[in-house]
């Protein structure tokens, strides 16, 4: 009995690191047949926790949510004070490891009964910590979906609304969660794209998980800090412009890197690159990273055009002195 009750322990620790797991991978981790995971599974079961399962090649288990509180050794009221404070914890960023905070909470979630995660998100609502400003309000089930999907290298689909307000359906491989200036960022390689994109949480909906292991692509921790930085950036300017230069999408991104987000191809030899900034100077200062004899134009509208070239020309004219 003690062997069984520790085996079956065992399969649950799988079960709750993962969102899937195939059935032959566990009988393989635990060191014993397929047949007598099947039985340990049916045991959890009879103790109260959800365990779906699917046949097949492709089929598995994953714990799923039960109609009432598993045996965690915790009362209602510790699981929901809980699941508060870790909602608390990880959309102020109170701790260090912020996704360790968010996967924890996406575990004791997952076990809730819908009558405590009820109550959950109404006493979330009202917990506000004294002398912490909040980002933009996000969904910790959404973050939760998107911590386990970036752990397990899972895909997912949702919708997206841009910062322009337009709304797109995106297919993408998660790769990290971030906190930046109060708000959580998602650094992803969208499918469709084919390429990275970092999106503000906040401003995804209707997650789909797809249940769809991918291999992840490599990122060094510079690279992964850098996409953030663009996208904590790519915010609405007082002044904003295009500049269209004489140089082909594909140069551009290899001069760009990761500064190159936003632009576009116009034509087979010419890239428009939008800039902006809160006056003329920063505009000016971003057109200066144009490579050395490569031609461009620019759509600046007054006054700001004016001003630019008023102060090139005392630059021009400094230079002759």
């Amino acid at each position: 009995m003690a062997d069984t009750t520790t085996r079956a322990l065992a399969l649950l620790n799988l079960l709750q690191t993962h969102r899937h797991w195939p059935g032959s991978e566990l009988a393989e981790r635990l060191g014993v047949t397929e047949r007598t995971v099947r039985r340990d599974v049916e045991r959890l079961r009879d103790l109260g926790y959800r365990i779906e399962s699917a046949p097949g090649a492709a089929g598995g288990y994953r714990l799923e949510a039960g109609h009432a509180l598993p045996p965690l050794l915790l009362t209602d009221d510790e699981a929901v004070a809980m699941a508060i404070g870790l909602r608390v914890a990880a959309s102020q960023r109170l701790v260090s490891g912020p996704e360790t905070t968010i996967t924890a909470l996406a575990k004791l979630e997952k076990v809730l009964p819908a009558r405590l995660r009820r109550r959950v998100s109404a006493l979330a609502q009202a917990v506000q910590p004294s002398a912490i400003s909040a980002g933009a309000p996000v969904s910790s089930e959404v973050l939760g979906d998107l911590a386990l999907a970036c752990r397990d290298h899972e895909r997912v689909r949702f919708s997206y609304t841009s910062v322009s307000g337009v709304t797109t359906r995106r297919d993408v491989e998660p790769h990290v969660l971030a906190p930046a200036d109060r708000n959580w960022y998602l650094l992803c390689w969208d499918r469709d794209r084919e390429d990275w994109r970092t999106m503000r949480v906040d401003r995804v909906a209707d997650l789909e998980p797809l249940r769809a292991r991918f291999t992840p692509r490599p990122l060094t921790p510079g690279e992964v800090e850098e996409f953030i930085l663009v996208a904590r950036s790519w915010t609405p300017q007082p002044i904003e412009a295009d500049v269209v230069m004489d140089l082909p999408i594909e140069r551009m991104r290899e001069v760009w890197g990761q500064w190159s987000q936003g632009a576009t191809p116009e034509g087979p030899d010419r890239t428009r690159w939008p800039i902006g900034g809160a006056d003329f100077r920063e505009t000016m200062y971003a057109m200066s990273w144009i490579p050395t004899g490569v031609g461009y134009t620019t759509n600046l509208p007054e006054p700001e055009r004016s001003q630019l070239r008023e102060t090139v020309e005392r630059m021009l004219q400094a230079l002759e002195d």
